[in-house]
């Protein structure tokens, strides 16, 4: 019972101090770097095996359930506005440094490494946020083309000037809007859902309908431990794909990834 109440004053206090910290954000900017720090804290603690052990036992039960829920709405939430700060002054500062960040970019690499990602790729980034470190990386290191989709306008925005300021503006073409706003998928090679896109299942049935043949969709998710830092994949995706989960002895990393792709039709 001990590791039960230390798992729940633990989610308690993290959602407490993110909260908090994004709110006196907003009446000083020195406070992004105290919760930049916090949002680092959180990736150690859903990457920890000693807490991945306590959610195990624990993590089914309604109050833990809560105040995870909770806890993932304030740190989406947070993590939001600091890739909003740090696109602001990315020209001024640089890009920013950060355990979420720095983790994130290692990710990518393993990523389009593993999903043939090259200079001939087209890739679509569904959720690319305010900082779109994957797709700055992806265009910067192997010279794919990238297109960032997102329902914030503002994040768009911000995002298109990072891009200039890091002299990818000509690899990397922004869009507002939802899924069902983007048209053309000829040419796609591969499509990413951002672990913080909260309806990936409806995103993935209209995919369905959308991407071609060979068309790789990355699917970003966090189940368990990692549901309070990620929007996570709760039921059985149906369809026509072949479903790939991607193992990795990699134990820092923040989130899961699902790969899937459309089964080749066979005519008789």
């Amino acid at each position: 019972m001990k590791e039960k109440y230390e798992l729940l004053c633990s989610l308690k206090v993290i959602e407490v101090e993110i909260a908090e910290l994004a709110r006196y954000a907003k009446e000083f900017d020195g406070c992004y770097d105290l919760l930049k720090s916090k949002l680092d804290d959180l990736c150690t603690f859903i990457t920890s095996k000693e807490n991945d052990q306590k959610w195990d036992q624990w993590g089914a039960i309604e109050e833990v359930q809560v105040l995870s829920h909770q806890l993932r709405e304030t740190s989406v939430n947070a993590l939001c506005e600091v890739e909003k700060y740090q696109s602001n002054r990315a020209q001024q500062v640089g890009l920013p440094v950060g355990q979420y960040l720095s983790s994130l970019a290692k990710t990518v690499r393993d990523e389009y490494n593993n999903f043939g990602i090259h200079s001939n790729s087209n890739v679509l980034f569904i959720g690319s946020g305010a900082f779109p470190t994957t797709a700055l990386t992806i265009a910067k290191e192997t010279g794919a083309a990238v297109i960032c989709l997102d329902i914030d306008q503002e994040a768009i925005a911000l995002s298109r000037e990072v891009a200039r300021a890091s002299g990818l503006e000509e690899k990397i073409s922004f869009f507002h809007g939802d899924i069902h706003a983007h048209h053309s998928f000829e040419g796609i090679t591969h499509v990413f859902i951002a672990s913080l896109v909260k309806d990936k299942h409806e995103v993935i049935e209209v995919l369905k309908e959308k991407v071609w043949e060979g068309t790789k969709v990355i699917v970003r998710f966090g189940n368990g431990l990692k549901s309070i830092f990620n929007y996570p994949i709760d039921n059985i995706i149906t369809g026509n794909w072949v479903q790939t989960y991607i193992h990795t002895e990699n134990s820092d990393r923040i989130y899961e990834t699902l790969v899937l792709e459309k089964k080749t039709q066979v005519i008789s």
